[in-house]
């Protein structure tokens, strides 16, 4: 069927013709033009729209392709993370079908303060924290204790958070909020550092959820006096990954018990924050095997090769037969 597949570009005098030649000659390699590359490959009538600074050429082009599926591959908007969910909604208004997450749950997952509100109302375990806007005196609630990890409050990927995100006393802690505020202009979130199993966890699906295969990072030789956190380094950086013996990998010696706490925790978030067809949580797993979502992740990164496509692949399903089951659960919906 046709599918147009929408992405955040930084060409925005490409058409899809300059596109698929990049997808033919296999030079670069996103998220975009693999989902393109793989529904092609499955027969799809396919056309890459790049959004860059204006609305209105995808409004007009989509328009004019009539599309029977949008897969929404957008992560921003004129380079703002937290503007992902108004492509969703300009989709919704104009009554086009799309892959993923709602609006709202683009905008209350990106919040970090107003997911936590939520899932702990769902019963769910999350860091206790507090957010300092710009301009607020950064006065530590008393029962927020010490270590803290701070992070910008609207990005993903680990943006923003370096080892020194960890504050173990109030003067550290006012010093990197304004870091926060000065480098990101967003309010900054400061939560409790929870040890623990670094986990992830995609699932696909909406009213029954599949849970893939369980990831973990593994942290490898990071020093003692470097603290154990998924840090942007330590998820993007190849060369310090490689000197830290950091890895990606599925996770072992996990109980049928945590296995089902852990799916039980996700599908309720999943259904909280109003996602749809495909998610992945982030989790910590405590020493006592308490469950705690430090992130809820709506239309997460797709990439080939990459640990929710990796998951997917471990549960049977190669690359294109993901793309495919997230376009049949989105049709189905």
């Amino acid at each position: 069927m046709k599918i147009a597949v929408v992405f955040d570009t930084a060409h925005p005098d490409w058409t899809d013709a300059d596109y698929r030649q990049v997808v033919e000659e296999g030079k670069v390699e996103e998220a975009a033009y693999d989902v393109g590359r793989a529904l092609m490959q499955l027969e799809h009538d396919v056309r890459f729209i790049g959004v860059a600074d204006e609305i209105a050429p995808l409004v007009a082009e989509l328009s004019e392709f009539a599309p029977a599926l949008v897969f929404n591959v957008c992560e921003a908007f004129r380079g703002r993370a937290y503007h992902e969910y108004a492509i969703a909604a300009v989709l919704e208004m104009h009554g086009w079908r799309h892959t993923g997450s709602p609006p709202t749950a683009l905008l209350v997952a990106r919040n970090k303060s107003m997911s936590k509100k939520i899932l702990a109302y769902h019963g769910i375990r999350v860091p206790e924290f507090t957010t300092f806007r710009p301009g607020d005196a950064t006065v530590r609630p008393s029962e927020l204790r010490f270590p803290l990890i701070v992070k910008p409050l609207l990005e993903d990927a680990s943006v923003g958070i370096a080892q020194s995100s960890v504050v173990s006393d109030d003067h550290s802690l006012a010093e990197r909020v304004v870091f926060i505020h000065d480098q990101f202009h967003q309010a900054a979130i400061a939560e409790e550092l929870i040890e623990g199993r670094e986990l992830y966890v995609g699932v696909v699906g909406n009213a029954e959820l599949e849970v893939l295969p369980i990831v973990e990072l593994h942290f490898g030789k990071l020093t003692k006096a470097e603290r154990r956190i998924a840090t942007y380094k330590a998820k993007w950086d190849d060369e310090y990954r490689e000197r830290h013996h950091i890895r990606s990998g599925f996770a072992r010696r996990l109980s049928d018990e945590v296995r089902a706490k852990i799916a039980q925790v996700c599908d309720t978030a999943f259904h909280a924050l109003w996602m749809q067809d495909y998610a992945r949580f982030d989790l910590r797993l405590t020493h006592d095997h308490e469950v705690y979502v430090l992130e809820a992740n709506p239309n997460p990164f797709l990439e080939s090769g990459h640990e929710l496509t990796n998951a997917a692949e471990k549960a049977g399903m190669k690359y294109a037969a993901f793309m495919q089951r997230i376009v049949d659960e989105a049709m189905r919906r």
